[in-house]
């Protein structure tokens, strides 16, 4: 890599090394970029979530051109907390890389096990989890939850947190049970509604999203991708609608309740 920065990279062909320092250029406190200067771990963290959506909305459109580009940006990001944690004395990347390898091959003893561990198999690694967090000192939660972050996106929350209590038996026997469970939590949002309390049709909202994924988990189907399919149909469909308008000159702003139905039934037809 060739460049004429006030900050020369390696000479030793060491991608890495680059990245780590033109990281570094961007935080310097005198000569670097003023935005990276007064970035934290907070303000960078959603772009940290930003960029992995990014990663998955490239594999979901197998465009490997742009999964190779949102890869890079996401490694920055990795790279971004590990320069800021480094200035605060915490870790460098270094330790970030050492600890997720030792993580691999802790957790993998039917790979780089002896030849005991390797003849009995993939582990459980909920065990695994249990025992490094106990390791780490964090067995004040016994919880059967604990473990499951806070910070995680809401849907991918609340499938491990059902998960978690299914391995202690606390679930549904069956998916008649949760669609049961499904149509009563509607009910009862139908009845908020009603009322016309905000608190309690907010929550009522959040215990049928949250049933919802439960049926999600007992088909086998993931609640993300079924939510994902769902609003690549819409979109087709609006756009479809949208055309349909357009054709017959006709503006979707004065349009009925009753017209706007007629139009989506007719793009449904087109986008099945």
């Amino acid at each position: 890599m060739t460049t004429s920065l006030r900050f020369p990279l390696s000479d030793s062909n060491d991608d890495i090394q680059d990245l780590l320092m033109i990281m570094r250029a961007l935080r310097d406190p005198h000569n670097g970029c003023p935005w990276d200067q007064k970035q934290n771990f907070a303000s960078i963290a959603p772009y940290t979530v930003e960029e992995a959506y990014e990663v998955a909305d490239a594999i979901a459109r197998q465009d490997y051109d742009e999964l190779r580009d949102e890869l890079g940006d996401l490694l920055l990001q990795v790279v971004y907390h590990a320069q800021m944690a480094e200035e605060q004395n915490h870790f460098q990347f270094s330790d970030v890389v050492q600890s997720i390898c030792n993580k691999m091959i802790r957790r993998h003893p039917h790979v780089f096990g002896d030849d005991q561990q390797l003849q009995q198999g993939k582990p459980d690694w909920e065990s695994f989890k249990q025992q490094e967090r106990e390791q780490r000192g964090d067995d004040a939660d016994s919880s059967a939850l604990a473990g499951v972050p806070i910070g995680l996106q809401s849907m991918l929350r609340a499938k491990k947190l059902q998960k978690k209590a299914a391995q202690v038996n606390f679930d549904w026997s069956n998916i008649d049970a949760v669609l049961e469970k499904l149509e009563e939590e509607i009910g009862e949002l139908k009845q908020a509604v009603a009322s016309g309390e905000q608190d309690a049709i907010e929550d009522e909202l959040g215990d049928v999203l949250f049933c919802a994924i439960n049926v999600s988990r007992h088909s086998k189907h993931d609640a993300d991708i079924a939510l994902q399919k769902a609003s690549n149909k819409f979109e087709q469909r609006f756009r479809s609608l949208e055309q349909i308008a357009e054709q017959k000159q006709q503006d979707l702003k004065q349009m009925s309740e009753e017209q706007l139905d007629d139009l989506w039934q007719q793009a449904k037809k087109i986008n099945y």
